[in-house]
């Protein structure tokens, strides 16, 4: 196979995931990296490509060839990505993050210079969110009395615990609370994805009566915020991924309804899906990630916005 012009090559796991498409299809823009993905179905992952116009830019692989490859960087986008299966299968997010987790380990200890992103959850913090977690926030979680909401959190600051006990090696946990791009499943139970799906066809948006502050990370910046990692020479460490502003649910509905493109209804009795809890304040005031260079261009707004029109217009490959 021809190299690819490029300095970095980078490892994607779990390409199909709604967060790696974001960041394949910034990085194939860009066209700047050799990109390696993994995925468990590799002709989705193919039919996703073509879909973004980037079929000559990256390798297709299977994950046991992980291993015999070298990278600059891996990015672990493996995950439970669906309220409704976290509901269904509590123990799934234990295994599977472990499982991924301990691949790339063993990868680092034969290759210590490669850097390691792995990508958290602000879930990490607990279930008490009626206010945002600052860098002097503590986890807190129900240590004799766990409850099934608390598990992805759980199984996230586990995983953050042992790379911060790999002080030796380029690892960084960042932890996500929101993020949107055209590339979401809009079948699945999430706020945003019911909300567009409700425009794309025409339909009632139904909410219930209680107001949500959320922060959705933009690909962009997500992927910039990545890049800044890749600028340092050494680092272990863990930051809070957060946009240029966070955006009330309420505020969101607003936006949409002025344009004429949302009908809603406010029901009292309206029970969204909530695998890990109730959280009012979901985002984050923790700005360590502006000590390495991160500036987010965009607000939650603009990204719901401008990624939503991209989806409603069809243009999944453009910038």
């Amino acid at each position: 196979m021809t190299p690819f012009p490029s300095t970095k090559r980078i490892a994607i796991l779990g390409a199909t995931s709604h967060i790696a498409k974001g960041l394949i299809h910034q990085f194939c823009l860009a066209q700047d990296a050799e990109l390696y993905l993994f995925a468990r179905n590799a002709q989705r992952l193919r039919s996703f490509l073509v879909s973004i116009g980037a079929t000559q830019q990256v390798r297709v692989l299977p994950f046991d060839e992980f291993p015999i490859h070298r990278y600059d960087t891996v990015i672990n986008c493996v995950g439970i990505g669906s309220p409704g299966k976290l509901v269904q299968e509590p123990y799934a997010v234990f295994d599977i993050t472990e499982r991924f987790d301990d691949l790339v380990l063993r990868y680092l200890e034969r290759e210590p210079e490669t850097l390691f992103v792995s990508l958290s959850s602000g879930a990490a913090y607990g279930t008490d969110f009626s206010k945002p977690p600052t860098e002097s926030s503590e986890a807190r979680f129900n240590a004799n009395a766990l409850q099934p909401t608390e598990y992805y959190g759980v199984a996230k600051l586990c995983s953050e615990a042992k790379h911060r006990a790999r002080k030796e090696l380029n690892i960084v946990d960042l932890r996500v609370f929101g993020y949107f791009s055209r590339f979401i499943d809009l079948d699945e139970k999430f706020l945003l994805s019911e909300l567009v799906s409700c425009i794309k066809h025409g339909r009632e948006f139904v909410t219930g009566a209680h107001d949500l502050v959320r922060d959705f990370v933009h690909p962009e910046d997500l992927t910039e915020l990545v890049r800044c990692l890749m600028r340092q020479k050494r680092i272990n460490d863990v930051l809070d991924v957060y946009s240029a502003g966070p955006v009330g649910k309420f505020e969101i509905i607003a936006a949409f309804t002025a344009s004429g493109a949302l009908a809603y209804r406010v029901a009292e009795q309206h029970a969204a899906v909530t695998a890990t809890g109730v959280k009012s304040n979901y985002f984050s005031e923790n700005r360590r990630a502006a000590a390495f260079g991160y500036r987010p261009r965009f607000t939650s707004l603009d990204c719901i916005l401008r990624e939503t029109e991209a989806i409603l217009s069809g243009t999944r490959g453009a910038s």
